[in-house]
């Protein structure tokens, strides 16, 4: 699941794509035997027209998780043409969502071909659920409450197979390691299920005994601030991801010796953090306090950084001061502040010693997030090239470690890096030099110039 050979990937392509594509298929043809094509037509072909809109601007609110509010499309539909076409005419609806303007862009096959199986089977299970919760006809503004509750009870069904399809196709084509956990989904699936209240009351309203067609226009507007609203999330994330990439690009341009080692350690600390059993938006916090932890550095001389020798006492508690400077300089940064006090602490030992940013008290042992990282960035400093020595073996890492655990390291956190590794099947560092004083003479004949 780790490492997927392009061979073994387009296998796996042609076998999810087929099989969820026949699946829609059978789907979208009992109900054509046994439902009715909705009308009028033209209400459908309305109702095609924003699918295929909002469908083709889905945004990626999560790493290759798109999101659109076609589900206020599907319900309000589904509404609207209950109950003799209703689940037909929603289903037909979403195969005509499943291309994205992405996939035209970079003409891909199989996320339409698979997002058409998917959707359709999802949506005419979400609908039936809607259907079988909808109050009897002709509605009346006393069972409103009952329409929005149905609307919203499959909102949660489609979310829920949406999701679970959505994560097992993923992991399947891409592995664990390809795709970042996904985050803050609470902040995601609460909106999508109140759209699904909304696209009940909306298919409700379009009832002759109550408002009627009169209520077209206002559907189609609230269906587009739905399409606002996840595209200014996902531009929100986009923000905030390049403001991070910025920081680590400045960082790699004052010490070439750190070039990928932010990466490396927010990898490392992710799969500590899996091991431990983080979810998603633990996972993307310890991520992003990993990939600032040395961004204080920035404000640290860079012939201190690439000095090759030992540091002096003096030059040792300058180094130091990095901690406090990666406050000083995200202190205005306000969608950081919980990751900068982690940052801040990933040089406190696990017995409550070391040196530490601004809030601990010493002695007072560090947050988990802080232990994690501390063992991640020790372990990649360890098992990659610096200034002052080359790289050391895996096992020379891990034995360090260990020796250090129950005083600097937290002795659960290294275990949980060693057993994660062991589990991916994955080395780093070098295969032959387990000695720190042979690692510093052979960095003596290595020089990085720029």
């Amino acid at each position: 699941m780790y490492d997927v050979s392009p061979r073994a990937l387009q296998r796996r392509r042609i076998i999810l794509a087929s099989s969820f594509s026949v699946a829609g298929l059978i789907v979208l043809t009992a109900l054509g035997l046994t439902q009715p094509f909705p009308r009028p037509v033209s209400l459908w072909v309305a109702f095609a027209i924003a699918m295929l809109y909002l469908g083709w601007r889905s945004v990626e609110v999560n790493d290759r998780l798109l999101m659109s509010p076609t589900i206020m499309v599907i319900l309000t539909a589904a509404v609207v043409f209950a109950p003799t076409s209703g689940v037909y005419g929603a289903a037909l609806l979403a195969a005509a969502s499943a291309p994205s303007a992405v996939d035209f862009r970079e003409r891909r096959w199989f996320q339409p071909v698979v997002n058409f199986g998917m959707l359709v089977v999802v949506t005419a299970t979400s609908t039936t659920v809607l259907t079988w919760l909808l109050p009897p006809q002709p509605f009346s503004t006393s069972s409103l409450w009952r329409v929005a509750l149905a609307g919203g009870v499959a909102a949660m069904v489609h979310n829920v197979l949406n999701y679970q399809a959505v994560l097992f196709i993923v992991r399947q084509v891409y592995g664990r390691r390809q795709v970042r956990p996904w985050s803050n989904l609470g902040a995601i699936l609460v909106p999508y299920v109140g759209m699904g209240f909304l696209g009940g009351l909306l298919g409700a309203a379009y009832h002759p005994n109550l408002v009627g067609v009169a209520t077209l226009p206002l559907i189609f507007i609230v269906f587009f601030v739905g399409h606002m609203t996840f595209s200014s999330y996902a531009q929100l994330r986009e923000a905030q991801e390049s403001t991070l990439r910025g920081f680590i690009k400045a960082l790699e341009a004052k010490d070439l010796y750190t070039r990928g080692h932010t990466e490396r350690v927010a990898y490392f600390a992710e799969i500590i953090g899996q091991e431990l059993g983080f979810k998603g938006t633990q996972l993307e916090k310890l991520r992003w306090a990993a990939l600032i932890h040395d961004v204080g550095k920035l404000a640290v001389p860079r012939d201190l950084i690439r000095k090759r020798a030992r540091l002096t006492a003096e030059e040792f508690a300058q180094m130091q001061e990095h901690v406090h400077l990666v406050e000083d300089l995200l202190a205005e940064v306000d969608f950081l502040q919980p990751m900068v006090a982690i940052a801040a602490n990933h040089h406190v030992h696990y017995d409550g010693n070391g040196y530490s940013g601004n809030g601990h008290d010493l002695g007072e042992a560090p947050p988990i997030e802080a232990r994690i990282l501390a063992v991640a960035d020790s372990f990649d400093a360890m098992t990659s090239t610096r200034s002052y020595r080359v790289a050391l073996t895996q096992d020379y890492a891990f034995e360090e470690l260990r020796t250090n655990a129950g005083s600097q390291f937290d002795p659960r956190v290294v275990d949980a890096l060693v057993e994660a590794l062991a589990r991916r099947n994955e080395k780093y560092g070098s295969p032959d030099v387990a000695n720190e004083e042979e690692a510093r003479r052979r960095a003596e004949g290595v020089r990085v110039d720029g």
